[in-house]
C-alpha cells in the first residue's frame, strides 16, 4: 500500500511517532483515527474520554489492575528461548508467550482492563465481539470476575469454526448472539454490537476487543496492552544480555502487535515488523492483508487503512485465522507504516499451517493460527538476518483451533504419515 503524502509530512509524523506524542487530542494518530459516529454515541465516547483521563493512570486504578493481572490473569508472561528453531533456522528466536495468560490469550489484558474501568464509569452491563472468540471468552471471564452481565456478538461463521470458544462462554455467564448478517465474521459482529450500545449508551459499556474504533478506544486498548512489550522488553534485557534486532507479531485490527511494538518505538535500533494474513492470494476477498492491499477510508468510527473496492465498498476477507479476518486495522499501525518506522509483510494460510507444525514439533507449543503467521515471517526473516536476534509476540495458543488444524494440517499429516508440509510463500511480501 502506497499513501499520498508528502515526504515533510512524513518526517513531522515520524518525529511525533518517536516522541510519544500520539494520539493527539483529537485522537489522531497523523491522519489517522478521529471519531466517526453516531451523535447518539459521542456522550457515551467524551465520558469513557473522561474516565481514562481521571482513572488509568491512577494509583489505586493501577494498583487495582496489576492486582488482576498477576494474581488472575498470570502475569508476567513468560519469555521462551525457541532453541531448536533457532538452531534450525539460523537465528536467535524469542518467543514473548501472551498464550500462557488466562484465556489462553492476550485478550484478557484488555478485557479485565477495561472492566474494571467500565465498574468505575457505573455502567450496568457489558456488550463485546469476538471473531477467534478469545476476546469474547477474555470478557466473559472478565465480566464473571466482576460480577458484569456480558453480551457477545459474534458472527455464525467464527461459531462454526470456533465452537470451543463459544461453548467456554456460555460456561462462563455470558449470552452469545450469532451474526447472520453481512459476511458473518469479525466486522459484522463489530456492527451488531455497536448498534446495541446505540440502544443504550448510558448503561451500557462497549468492551471493544481490539486498537481499532473511534477514538479512545486505540488509545485505551494500546494502553492495555503495552504490558506486553514493557514486560518484552525488560526480559530480553535480562535473559538475552539486549534488546533484539527485531520485534514481529501478527496483525489484524492489531492489539497484541500494538502491545508488543509500542516500548519499542523508540529504540530506533530495533526493527518493527508486523505480519497480515495473506490468505489465498492478492485478490480482493483472498486475503485480509489490509495495510499491503488497503486504502485510507472510514470503518466502524475509525479513519485507517481498510479493504475496499474501487466504488469504496468495504469487502469481505478471507483468513484461516479468524482473529485475522477483519476489512481494517488500527490506526497506530497505519500511522507506523506511513511514518516508516515499522514494515508490514504477510504470510499465506499454508505459511501459516506450516509454522504450526514447525513449532509443535520443535518447540511442544501448539501456537494460535494468528500466532503461527508471525512464526511463519519470524522464519523468512532469519534467512535473511543470520545471527540474529528477533522477538516474536506468541499471541495466543491454538487450542481454540482444533477444529480448523484438524481438517488441514492434520487431514494432510493423516495423508502423508511423513508430514512433509511446506508453506507456500505469500505472493505479497511488503
Amino acid at each position: 500500500m502506497m499513501l499520498d503524502m508528502a515526504q515533510a509530512d512524513r518526517e513531522r509524523l515520524l518525529a511525533e511517532v518517536l516522541a510519544g506524542r500520539l494520539p493527539d487530542a483529537r485522537g489522531r494518530f497523523g491522519p489517522f483515527g478521529g471519531r466517526y459516529v453516531p451523535e447518539t454515541l459521542i456522550p457515551a465516547l467524551e465520558r469513557l474520554e473522561q474516565g481514562i483521563r481521571e482513572q488509568l493512570h491512577r494509583e489505586d486504578f493501577q494498583a487495582a489492575l496489576g492486582s488482576e493481572l498477576r494474581t488472575w490473569a498470570g502475569r508476567p508472561t513468560a519469555l521462551t528461548h525457541a532453541a531448536r528453531l533457532s538452531a534450525r533456522w539460523g537465528a536467535d528466536i524469542w518467543l514473548k508467550r501472551e498464550d500462557l495468560a488466562h484465556t489462553g490469550a492476550h485478550k484478557i489484558n484488555n478485557a479485565i482492563g477495561q472492566a474494571l474501568l467500565a465498574m468505575r464509569l457505573g455502567a450496568q452491563r457489558i456488550v463485546a465481539e469476538t471473531g477467534a472468540g478469545q476476546h469474547g471468552v477474555a470478557s466473559a471471564a472478565a465480566c464473571a470476575r466482576l460480577g458484569l452481565p456480558c453480551t457477545v456478538y459474534m458472527g455464525e461463521v467464527d461459531m462454526e469454526r470456533q465452537a470451543p470458544n463459544v461453548g467456554r462462554m456460555r460456561l462462563l455467564g455470558t449470552t452469545v448472539i450469532p451474526v447472520k448478517s453481512g459476511d458473518r465474521t469479525l466486522r459484522a459482529a463489530i456492527d451488531e454490537a455497536i448498534r446495541d450500545w446505540v440502544s443504550d449508551p448510558l448503561n451500557t459499556y462497549y468492551l471493544l476487543g481490539s486498537a481499532i474504533g473511534p477514538h479512545p478506544y486505540p488509545y485505551l486498548v494500546r494502553e492495555l496492552q503495552a504490558v506486553i512489550g514493557r514486560e518484552a522488553r525488560a526480559q530480553m534485557l535480562e535473559q538475552a544480555g539486549a534488546l533484539p534486532d527485531a520485534v514481529m507479531a501478527c496483525v489484524g485490527g492489531g492489539s497484541n502487535s500494538i502491545g508488543l511494538f509500542h516500548p519499542f518505538v523508540t529504540d530506533s535500533a530495533v526493527d518493527i515488523i508486523g505480519i497480515e494474513a495473506g490468505g489465498r492470494g492478492a485478490g480482493l476477498g483472498e486475503n485480509a492483508a489490509t495495510l499491503a492491499f488497503g486504502r485510507p477510508g472510514v470503518l466502524h468510527g475509525c479513519y485507517s487503512i481498510l479493504l475496499q473496492d474501487a466504488h469504496g465498498q468495504v469487502q469481505e476477507t478471507h483468513s484461516i485465522s479468524a482473529g485475522l479476518d477483519y476489512s481494517s486495522v488500527g490506526p497506530e499501525h497505519a500511522a507506523l507504516l506511513a511514518a516508516g518506522r515499522a514494515r508490514y509483510e504477510v504470510a499465506s494460510d499454508d505459511e501459516a499451517l506450516a509454522a504450526v507444525k514447525e513449532c509443535c514439533e520443535s518447540e511442544g507449543i501448539l501456537p494460535a493460527l494468528e500466532s503461527a503467521h508471525a512464526i511463519a515471517g519470524a522464519k523468512r526473516w532469519a534467512a535473511s538476518h543470520r545471527g540474529g536476534r528477533i522477538l516474536v509476540g506468541l499471541s495466543g495458543r491454538g487450542d481454540k483451533d482444533m477444529s480448523t488444524l484438524q481438517q488441514t494440517l492434520i487431514a494432510r499429516l493423516d495423508r502423508d504419515p511423513s508430514g512433509a508440509t511446506e508453506g507456500r510463500r505469500s505472493p505479497v511480501s511488503s
